[in-house]
């Protein structure tokens, strides 16, 4: 990188760091990104090909280029002309992280041979609530495996309830899944074998 600049720009609570660099050379090319805790949330490249061969270039034409590119990102920045951009960007990156699913009444899912679950699911790039999941719940090892859904709310929270099915002889779990565009997360209890209360302990 022959050049560059760097500047921070607030945005309400949030910082960005705006990066502008002339790729050199080999490549011939401007780059400005702009990060948020070090994910890139947006890039910006332009080819300067055609101007380093023309007689107009000169290091410090090619500076002003540099900078003035790096101005008109931050200006955008700032205006909010990117906030529609950066949040699909943002989007994208928490629908890759995945979702994690937890069961937030771990000890207390089962009475009278009814079951209550009341379920979270969040994202795992920064434990954000994800409304619209599907969950799912059923009893593994159940002479009749009915599976018992619900939509989670804008809080990330749903409530799945169901009648304890006959149990079989075999090993027993709950199972939990959730699924949210590409993405899908598990939890599975081990519960006691028939004859036996049938509270439940995570499975390894």
């Amino acid at each position: 990188m022959s050049s560059g600049f760097n500047t921070d720009v607030p945005r309400g609570e949030r910082v960005f760091h705006v990066q502008t660099e002339d790729r050199g050379p080999q490549y011939l090319s401007i780059d400005t990104v702009v990060y948020q805790n070090g994910r890139i949330l947006r890039r910006k490249s332009t080819s300067y090909a055609d101007f380093a061969s023309g007689s107009g270039f000169s290091p410090e034409a090619l500076g002003e280029r540099v900078e003035n590119q790096h101005r008109e990102v931050i200006e955008a920045l700032r205006a909010g002309a990117l906030d529609a951009e950066i949040a699909a960007a943002e989007e994208k990156a928490a629908r890759a992280a995945g979702i994690e699913v937890r069961l937030l009444n771990p000890k207390a899912w089962l009475a009278a041979g009814k079951v209550a679950l009341e379920v979270e699911v969040l994202r795992r790039s920064n434990n954000q609530p994800v409304g619209g999941a599907t969950v799912e719940a059923w009893i593994d090892g159940a002479l009749r495996q009915d599976h018992h859904s619900a939509t989670a709310d804008e809080s990330g929270r749903a409530r799945i309830e169901f009648e304890l099915p006959p149990l079989g002889q075999c090993d027993l779990a709950l199972v939990i899944q959730a699924k949210w565009d590409v993405s899908k997360d598990e939890l599975r209890f081990a519960m006691r074998s028939r004859g036996k209360s049938p509270s439940a302990s995570p499975a390894s």
